[in-house]
């Protein structure tokens, strides 16, 4: 593949990173966005305990939140039962996008070739606002276990029923009402798609899922199809709003969380402290870029990904160290007996700044207009 592809447009939302300049200069001076969990994120009362066996708990109290993001709803012409309906990563996501293309003097996707501009976005899970809102339809599986706890201690049939009944409405109230929008708005498959629509891009549109990978594959996947020539244009990167108890514990209990000082890429490394953020590039043959006169972030040419599953124990999870001499380097198709490819690509390489990913080492951010659940102020 000797076409070059040229990063054009970048945005970024991180903790402590409204831009790519902010986000550079905190590389610089080693600064870290990780501070103490909000309660109002995790409630460490609920969820904390510095035992890594207590059940249902956490054990590491750090993370990396975005504080005092809104998503400007109006501006970007988005219903108010739309917004509420959907989970914070489309907004986040969108905005973002947004952003990268005025970088790259597409300001709301003018003069883009519109027919062939196109989107992969890295995600895993959606977000936790649409896992949060779920429980909303689990208001019948609580009536009956309250109702049988309350009538073990001999409530009678009529006061457990009035007792239900006037708190039915103040269980649900966090949680919007199910309506058309709340299917769409909790899939991580139509973040893409709602940019693709906001712009009008008719080059298509979807997520990828390669966990901690996302947002390199999402990137990867662009530039193959920008160098096939099935693009002219593509929107890549990565959206992740997740620090929910969903997956914080869930990786706790993998012993993924670190226990001490986060030490990422590091012989003494434990672990890693959660994060969130996004980020998006826009990407161009190079000598359409040039033949347009665009100023170009990057240019790269070729990358080899060589994704396996191996690990005795934990299969998905635990790369065995013999995997990784061949990431970075182009790969040939795999045989029939390759054990368990799961991914296999050659693709352009990254820019030389890295897109975000959507993983779980340093990704950093927070979030939009719904306020980022009441959102605190910048310390």
């Amino acid at each position: 593949m000797s076409e070059r592809i040229a990063v054009v447009g970048i945005a970024c939302r991180y903790p402590d990173a409204e831009d790519p300049n902010q986000l550079w200069e905190n590389v610089l001076t080693g600064r870290r966005a990780f501070r103490r969990l909000p309660d109002e994120r995790m409630n460490a009362e609920d969820y904390y305990s510095p035992d890594p066996a207590a059940p249902d708990r956490f054990y590491s109290a750090k993370a990396a939140v975005i504080e005092g993001f809104e998503f400007d709803r109006v501006k970007y012409k988005i219903a108010g039962s739309t917004f509420r309906s959907t989970d914070m990563t489309h907004w986040l996501a969108l905005d973002t996008v947004a952003r990268a293309l005025a970088d790259a003097g597409f300001a709301d996707g003018e003069g883009l070739p519109l027919a062939t501009t196109g989107v992969v976005i890295g995600n895993t899970l959606t977000g936790e606002f649409s896992r949060a809102n779920l429980l909303r339809l689990r208001w019948p599986y609580v009536r009956r276990t309250v109702g049988a706890a309350l009538r073990e201690q001999g409530w009678d049939d009529a006061a457990v029923g009035t007792f239900l009944d006037e708190l039915e409405p103040r269980y649900k109230a966090p949680f919007p009402p199910i309506d058309e929008d709340t299917l769409a708005g909790g899939l991580a498959n139509t973040i893409a798609g709602r940019v693709c629509n906001h712009f009008d891009f008719k080059g298509g549109g979807y997520t990828v899922d390669g966990a901690c990978s996302s947002s390199l594959l999402s990137v990867a996947t662009a530039c193959n199809a920008l160098a096939r020539g099935d693009l002219d244009a593509a929107v890549a990167g990565g959206v992740d709003l997740s620090i929910d108890p969903f997956e914080v514990i869930g990786f706790a209990k993998t012993g993924a969380l670190a226990t001490g000082e986060m030490r990422v890429y590091d012989r003494n490394s434990n672990g890693f402290w959660p994060g969130e953020g996004c980020g998006m590039l826009v990407l161009m043959r190079d000598s359409d870029a040039v033949a347009r006169g665009l100023r170009r972030h990057a240019r790269h040419r070729r990358l080899g990904l060589l994704l396996r599953r191996q690990g005795r124990h934990h299969p998905g999870r635990r790369p065995a160290a013999t995997g990784w001499p061949s990431v970075g380097r182009t790969s040939g198709p795999a045989s029939a007996s390759t054990p368990c490819p799961t991914w296999r690509a050659t693709a352009p390489a990254p820019p030389s700044a890295t897109p975000p990913s959507c993983a779980r080492s340093p990704r950093p951010g927070r979030r939009p207009t719904r306020p980022v659940r009441p959102p605190r102020s910048a310390p």
